[in-house]
């Protein structure tokens, strides 16, 4: 059967000055859910969105709210950003010293639970807690900044978890992250994503966010 693609742009590429109105534009324009990538600076070097700035702009849509953690240690911080209005909560298992005990707090706020693997994360790191999860976040670049470049390799992931879910009928989504657009999403699709997060190409002309997202979403 074949998967419903879903769309999620990255904010991470909107204009900060005037975030309502992305995201509104966002929503206009047919996004299933708004990608929000979190920063430390000491995990990755970059720093971004708090979350008081995410319990603000928590009012400017009913989307859901897909948020990537990036952040060391993880485990003191979910607490904050569930209550700030994250419906997904997507983690790393090298910024939590026990990965099962993390997914579990993430669950007991009711939400849902993904983690992330980096290209050169092994596969073998989620193999005790890939049942207990809602997303599989692959890295298609090194985390840390927008407009990377896809790394090709990580379509192998991509494949071995999609065939793992469906050999064993896991109710998991796939997603994509990183150096995403008109030619790369196709690919990880074909791999068996089901989940695109893309930032440059759908705010790359602030007129076509629409027909940006329409062009992800029909490969």
């Amino acid at each position: 059967m074949k998967n419903i693609i879903k769309i999620a742009p990255s904010i991470l590429s909107a204009d900060f000055s005037k975030l309502r109105e992305e995201i509104k534009s966002l929503e206009d324009g047919g996004a299933d859910m708004i990608h929000i990538d979190v920063m430390d600076g000491h995990f990755v070097p970059n720093l971004t969105f708090g979350p008081p700035v995410i319990k603000k702009i928590r009012k400017c849509t009913k989307l859901p709210f897909d948020v990537h953690l990036m952040i060391s240690p993880v485990e003191k911080y979910i607490k904050d950003y569930s209550n700030a209005g994250a419906d997904i909560i997507t983690l790393h298992p090298e910024a939590t010293d026990n990965l099962s005990r993390s997914i579990d707090i993430i669950k007991s706020f009711s939400k849902k639970a993904g983690v992330s693997l980096k290209p050169d994360t092994p596969n073998e790191l989620i193999k005790d807690v890939i049942k207990k999860i809602d997303v599989i976040l692959i890295m298609s670049v090194n985390p840390g900044f927008s407009g990377q470049t896809f790394m090709p390799k990580v379509l192998s992931k991509i494949k071995f978890f999609r065939h793992k879910i469906q050999t064993e009928k896991l109710n998991i989504d796939i997603e994509i992250d990183g150096g995403i657009d008109f030619k790369t999403g196709p690919m990880a699709i074909e791999a068996g994503a089901n989940i695109l997060v893309s930032g440059t190409t759908i705010f790359n002309n602030k007129n076509q966010i629409s027909e940006n997202i329409k062009n992800l979403r029909k490969y």
